[in-house]
């Protein structure tokens, strides 16, 4: 049986609303929603086919327009598996090299955590991609894409309401939720925290956790410098980033959900710490093992 609360729907500005699911852990995300006459922009999707459902049913009760399109914030399936619930008609639009990922990863996540009922999901690519930015209208309110990975992947988009100082981050931002870079790049969030803290956002809608404000900004920040120093000590007395982790602990950050992803948070400070392209791919398989490792060897837990 599902533990989990069911999802909340919170107005955060005229038509403009969050949809999370708490309490925000693995799988856990959230979704925005901006209503206009026409209909809706959904803010990423859900990861099993019932709570897409769920949330296909909290976009129709806006009583909005019958049109739908789906921004999908990055390619991890919790964001986009949900895609297939909007139907044939819907537009889906992400960074160009989410459609390639979307497409490489296919439905990896659901083997992860077989037990989770995932139901029927499928898989549906993004129609529309772009590289930089996008700029979409909903009757007279302007919505930015503004790609800034890689972050937590290489193709994090975020949507940004300027009128409204509103944020949708993405999972470049999550609000109690341990940071999580294995895929995407420390040294590149640091820069992508730079460019959202200068828009000046009031309200933000992080990948996962509750709605809050800009200080969730400053906490990402001073977690992923952290871990940058923790990272230049062991890489330079040889330990492996599991054996870090262990000696390290948690510090200031016991209290973010997920603990685990610090092991992989490690391994991508060591890559970056022997150079090369930031955000190039790892063996996530492996160093996922490590991470339930870390976790007394039980697998971090999904209540999708």
């Amino acid at each position: 049986m599902n533990a989990a609360p069911e999802p909340k729907l919170v107005e955060i500005a005229d038509g403009v609303y969050a949809h999370t699911q708490p309490n925000g852990g693995w799988c856990l995300n959230n979704s925005g929603l901006i209503a206009g006459r026409d209909g809706v922009v959904v803010v990423d999707t859900a990861a099993t086919e019932r709570r897409a459902l769920l949330l296909r049913d909290a976009v129709d009760g806006l009583g909005a327009g019958e049109h739908r399109t789906i921004v999908n914030t990055h390619h991890h399936g919790d964001h986009v598996f949900g895609n297939f619930a909007f139907g044939p008609a819907a537009t889906i639009i992400a960074h160009e090299r989410a459609r390639v990922e979307i497409a490489e990863t296919g439905l990896g996540l659901t083997q992860l955590w077989p037990d989770v009922e995932w139901g029927d999901v499928r898989l549906v690519l993004p129609t529309v991609t772009f590289r930089d930015r996008m700029t979409l209208h909903v009757d007279d309110r302007v919505v930015e894409l503004h790609h800034v990975g890689p972050a937590h992947t290489t193709n994090d988009v975020v949507a940004w309401l300027p009128a409204d100082r509103v944020l949708f981050a993405g999972d470049v931002l999550l609000n109690g939720c341990t940071p999580f870079n294995l895929m995407g790049s420390i040294a590149g969030s640091l820069q992508a925290l730079d460019r959202l803290r200068g828009l000046g956002a009031e309200v933000v809608v992080g990948g996962h956790g509750e709605v809050c404000g800009p200080e969730v900004i400053d906490r990402t920040e001073a977690y992923l410098r952290w871990v940058q120093q923790v990272a230049a000590t062991g890489h330079a007395e040889g330990l492996s980033p599991l054996e870090l982790a262990r000696r390290t602990g948690l510090g200031d950050y016991a209290d973010l959900l997920d603990p685990e992803r610090l092991v992989g948070n490690l391994h991508r400070a060591y890559a970056e710490l022997d150079g090369g392209e930031l955000g190039r791919p790892l063996d996530v398989v492996r160093i996922f093992g490590e991470m339930i490792e870390f976790n007394d060897g039980q697998l971090p837990t999904c209540l999708a």
